[in-house]
């Protein structure tokens, strides 16, 4: 049986390991710095290894870089609180030193993690649950770009979704990326005309509750200032769990 404490212990031990530390490093108070590594049993969002990486549960953050930046990075987090590190005027900096290697910041993730239960939910929704055989017809749909991966991607395949249908029509949708066998990650995409009716946290709620049921921890991820996605994940039985971020090669145009 899945506890809060087995979910959160989880997850650190999963960050660790993308991020080459120990587990603990992410209960200390001082900032940690690492080298990368590209773990075959990382969360595949990337097939080379990370310039830099990033992550806080809350207390010192752990970094992970390559060596180069190393003095730098030690003389820039000395003595400062970890969860600052993350603030616009420490990104400015970090951003301005990581440019001079041909990289940038990339986007911040707020994630969260579920309590460890079933919720109970009733609905007045006509919905339906998608396999993975049934998900490929909706692929290079944008409207249902957070809910599913662009294509299939075979190392995070979608390996689930709910829609929620207005006769033929599609409400909204919520999927469910594997990206580890047991971490599964939930987007939400409601079209326009149809927001305001709480069909997103019904989908969300519904989807986590299935994930929950096949053996999988549901996670969820959102940036700082999408409030709607925020209240949908608080509605959903989720909390804010940890913050990570990471840098990306600078794209020059001719």
């Amino acid at each position: 049986m899945l506890t809060k404490e087995k979910i959160d212990r989880r997850i650190r031990e999963q960050l660790a390991m993308e991020l080459h530390c120990a587990p603990e490093d992410f209960s200390k108070d001082e900032n940690t710095i690492t080298l990368p590594v590209l773990h075959e049993r990382r969360r595949r969002f990337s097939e080379k290894e990370f310039f830099l990486q990033m992550a806080t549960f809350g207390r010192g953050t752990v970094i992970s870089a390559n060596a180069s930046l190393h003095p730098w990075l030690t003389r820039w987090a000395e003595g400062k609180n970890g969860i600052w590190l993350f603030e616009q005027h420490n990104f400015i900096e970090l951003d301005r030193e990581l440019r001079k290697h041909g990289y940038q910041m990339a986007l911040t993730h707020h994630m969260f993690l579920p309590k460890a239960e079933i919720l109970e939910i009733q609905t007045g929704l006509s919905v339906r649950f998608l396999e993975p055989a049934d998900i490929q017809a909706y692929y290079g749909r944008p409207e249902f770009s957070n809910a599913l991966c662009d294509r299939f991607h075979p190392e995070r395949p979608d390996v689930l979704a709910v829609i929620a249908l207005d006769g033929d029509r599609i409400m909204g949708m919520a999927g469910c990326s594997a990206d580890t066998p047991d971490l599964w990650q939930i987007g939400i995409d409601v079209l326009p005309q149809y927001r305001g009716r709480g069909i997103a946290a019904v989908l969300v709620t519904l989807l986590r509750n299935e994930a929950f049921r096949r053996g999988a921890i549901p996670y969820y991820g959102t940036s700082l200032s999408n409030l709607p996605s925020w209240k949908t994940a608080l509605a959903c039985g989720f909390a804010p769990a940890w913050v990570e971020t990471d840098a990306r090669e600078m794209e020059f145009k001719k």
